[in-house]
């Protein structure tokens, strides 16, 4: 017998001015059912997702819930409902507790003129518990992206959702926090609650959901039990042509160089990392593994000084360099990119040219100080062409492009300082398969060029696809290193898990 929908979206549209971000979109979700939603940025998704939720009233077009026509005006409506929506970008009141933030909605609606803090202890425990050991009483502030992605995610559990949107949510949580909230929407699935699933990550979509509709361009394209349909075939569906490879190919035996170019000794950050020392040559890619919590960012970020009191040597080509503030990192040709990419990768509300300009304004500038807008022009033209920045003007703001495109003005910004070394933090989270394509061959090409490439990512295929070594981290110590044939998913989480493990009881 055919199942009648929980949800049911039939021909909505949407625009915004000129801009069509959905075209007589129809989608049904079925009662306990997992169902992903795929599409490159720009395919309409989270456009369809706001309306959902209340955030967005579509043009044209209705929603049914439970069989009934519905106007969800706003969030509070959509939450009344039974919707509960988990977005990609953290919402979380940073300068307030955990448990607070778990909480805040139950507190919202409180007649109570005090607040029991007892009881909000008790709630964020329990729904904290399944997901991480994050104490309740930790400021947001004061926590990594990865463990506020989980804050983000406890709070949704806490509501009696019959609908739970979850936006990307492992793209911040490394594989072990993510096998632990699949379990949860698998539990969550079989006692009837319905889950709307977007990601970019094939294997999660093909493991743990139903069924997948693909949007592109802003259109419904189709939907498929994942049982009848493949990858490739959900790929070439969202970008209406084939993607031969996601990794281009890696060193050959003749282009890889003895010559190193920076070296990493001892360095330490009080409980943060230890003894950790590398070497990353002219020309690679060295990736860097670890569970959430073993300080992969906070490595990289004390190299280049932005944070914490580093001690360790640092040598560039072979020369003990001084590095005190980030500046002296970017004047030496050392340079980051964040995994917070609208919190510290671009500048949203500045425009492209800006944007490439940033880290070297004095290059654009006239002798007067003043930004020649002629020279920061040609140079957004001059990078953005080079790394296939897709954009209407370079004088647009940063919000106005997709999330793939956001990452390559940041490339670009950093490009702009002609770099010796690139430290690049979770450099594809967030994008479509079609722009991490499109980063991937960057990277590799600035290899080539003799850059040296250091890549921190959750992603362990990419990883392995994309680097030609890979050090493992277990709390703040270099646990090992994998290479060739032994670049497994499986020896990767053996070195960040287990060996140390075995060795404290041996």
């Amino acid at each position: 017998m055919e199942q009648t929908p929980i949800l049911k979206i039939d021909k909505v549209s949407k625009s915004f001015g000129p801009v069509q971000a959905l075209r007589s979109v129809d989608f049904d979700l079925l009662p306990g059912e997992i169902h992903a939603i795929a599409g490159e940025n720009g395919a309409g998704k989270s456009t369809l997702m706001n309306i959902i939720d209340g955030i967005l009233q579509p043009d044209e077009g209705r929603i049914f819930f439970r069989g009934e026509a519905v106007e969800i005006a706003s969030p509070a409506v959509a939450q009344r409902l039974g919707i509960g929506f988990v977005h990609q970008e953290i919402a979380l009141c940073p300068d307030v507790s955990v448990a607070e933030n778990i909480c805040m909605g139950a507190t919202a609606t409180s007649r109570s003129l005090l607040m029991d803090y007892k009881d909000i202890d008790t709630r964020a425990r329990a729904a904290l518990r399944e997901l991480s050991d994050i104490s309740p009483a930790a400021l947001v502030r004061d926590l990594s992206i990865s463990q506020q992605q989980l804050v983000e995610i406890a709070k949704a559990l806490t509501l009696d959702c019959q609908v739970l949107i979850l936006d990307e949510p492992t793209a911040a949580l490394t594989e072990k926090e993510a096998q632990i909230l699949f379990g949860i929407m698998r539990r969550l699935a079989d006692r009837g609650i319905s889950i709307i699933y977007i990601s970019h990550r094939m294997v999660e979509i093909f493991e743990n959901c139903d069924r997948v509709s693909v949007f592109r361009d802003g259109q419904y394209i189709t939907t498929r039990d994942v049982a009848d349909i493949t990858p490739s075939d959900v790929v070439a569906a969202m970008v209406g042509r084939v993607i031969d490879t996601l990794y281009p190919d890696k060193q050959a035996a003749h282009e890889r160089s003895d010559e190193v170019i920076l070296e990493i000794r001892d360095l330490t950050e009080a409980a943060r990392f230890r003894n950790v020392s590398f070497d990353l040559r002219r020309g690679e890619i060295l990736g860097l593994a670890g569970l959430i919590g073993a300080g992969r960012s906070e490595i990289a970020r004390g190299i280049c000084r932005l944070e914490g009191k580093v001690t360790g040597e640092v040598r560039l080509n072979g020369k003990p360099i001084d590095i005190r503030h980030y500046r002296d990192s970017i004047d030496q040709g050392i340079v980051y990119l964040s995994e917070d990419r609208k919190g510290d990768g671009v500048f949203l509300d500045m425009s492209i040219a800006s944007n490439i300009a940033a880290l070297a304004v004095e290059q654009v500038a006239t002798r007067l100080g003043i930004v020649d807008d002629s020279r920061e022009a040609d140079q957004a033209v001059r990078l953005g062409q080079s790394l296939g920045l897709k954009c209407g003007h370079i004088r647009q703001p940063a919000s106005a492009l997709s999330g793939g495109n956001q990452q390559k003005v940041a490339i670009a910004k950093m490009l702009s300082v002609g770099p010796k070394v690139i430290f690049l933090d979770e450099p594809t989270r967030g994008v479509d398969v079609g722009a991490k394509a499109e980063i991937h061959r960057i990277l590799r090409d600035l290899a080539r060029q003799g850059v040296g490439i250091f890549v921190i990512s959750s992603e362990l295929p990419e990883l392995i696809g994309l680097c030609d070594r890979v050090l493992v981290l277990r709390e703040g110590e270099i646990s090992g290193e994998v290479t060739g044939d032994a670049m497994t998913e499986e020896n990767i989480m053996y070195l960040a898990s287990i060996e140390q493990e075995r060795e404290q009881t041996a």
